[in-house]
């Protein structure tokens, strides 16, 4: 029986299809003929929004500290999964855990959890793309351990710290989750096998939908729509130094884009994790072809 309060996390590292997802997700749950407003996503907001932790505060948290914002987190998620109907949020924090061994995220409340995992070989690209920097930095960041998104002490962001880890750190320690329920979309998955990939999240989600509506909802978030769209209006998710928030969105960019140097980097730095998940073959080489279907069961 689905019930009827609680939070489904929608986690993911950047560039992995998280926002492609909610898209669809808002574009089923609005069940219309339309497609929905992409500055209209009101399915949940992301796990690190200022606003949103204040006002479960109550007050400003400009004077709080990183981990002291931190360690009122697992307790403003658990108030909010037992206060709100059930929701959907984007987080891109790692499954980090507190001083108290509390992880981030707490159990309580959470219903589950969709992972998103794309290719780090096309996510660099991507993820350079977001950071408007060159990709060399991008995957310099990727392997970088102790990475994070907002966390200069000297300025205050809209969003909270957020620590991302190394890309394989990021999978990993949200594989490791033991205290939830996960299911895993590959990216991969998500774009060469939509119709089969999309269906086991809905039901995942204890969502009831027919496969006319969830195919509907797929043609209202298709990749050139988004695009169409992004070239009229402005994406109000979109980096402010980027130009286009929805880029590409296709499967295998890196075998035109990167060098062998940057590919020999991404392998060395996350192989293990890339095998685990179908990216590499035995030899320690990249599967050139995609279009299987991986489960995480």
């Amino acid at each position: 029986m689905r019930k009827s309060k609680g939070i489904y996390w929608l986690a993911s590292y950047p560039k992995s299809g998280n926002t492609w997802f909610r898209i669809f997700l808002a574009n089923l749950l609005n069940q219309s003929d339309e497609t929905v407003d992409l500055n209209a996503i009101n399915i949940g907001t992301i796990a690190s929004a200022r606003e949103w932790i204040e006002y479960a505060l109550g007050f400003e948290s400009a004077h709080l500290s990183h981990n002291e914002l931190d360690a009122l987190r697992p307790l403003i998620y658990e108030w909010y999964g037992d206060t709100e109907k059930v929701s959907y949020h984007k987080i891109h924090d790692a499954y980090t855990y507190l001083e108290n061994q509390q992880p981030i995220i707490p159990a309580a409340n959470c219903l589950g959890v969709i992972y998103f995992i794309r290719n780090p070989l096309d996510v660099a690209i991507s993820f350079a793309n977001h950071l408007s920097c060159s990709i060399d930095i991008a995957i310099d960041q990727m392997g970088n351990e102790n990475y994070a998104f907002c966390s200069g002490r000297f300025r205050q962001f809209n969003q909270l710290q957020q620590k991302l880890l190394s890309w394989s750190g990021h999978v990993n320690s949200w594989m490791k989750a033991n205290e939830i329920n996960i299911l895993v979309l590959r990216y991969e998955d998500m774009k060469l096998n939509s119709k089969e990939t999309f269906t086991r999240a809905v039901q995942f989600l204890q969502l009831t939908a027919t496969a006319d509506e969830i195919e509907r909802a797929l043609s209202h978030s298709h990749i050139e729509k988004l695009q169409q769209f992004e070239k009229q209006a402005y994406f109000s998710e979109k980096p402010l130094k980027t130009q286009y928030f929805f880029r590409k969105g296709v499967v295998g960019d890196w075998r035109e884009t990167l060098t062998q140097i940057q590919i020999k980097r991404i392998i060395h730095d996350h192989g293990e994790t890339m095998r685990n998940f179908g990216y590499l073959d035995q030899n320690g080489d990249p599967i050139l072809e995609q279009g299987y279907y991986f489960s995480s069961s």
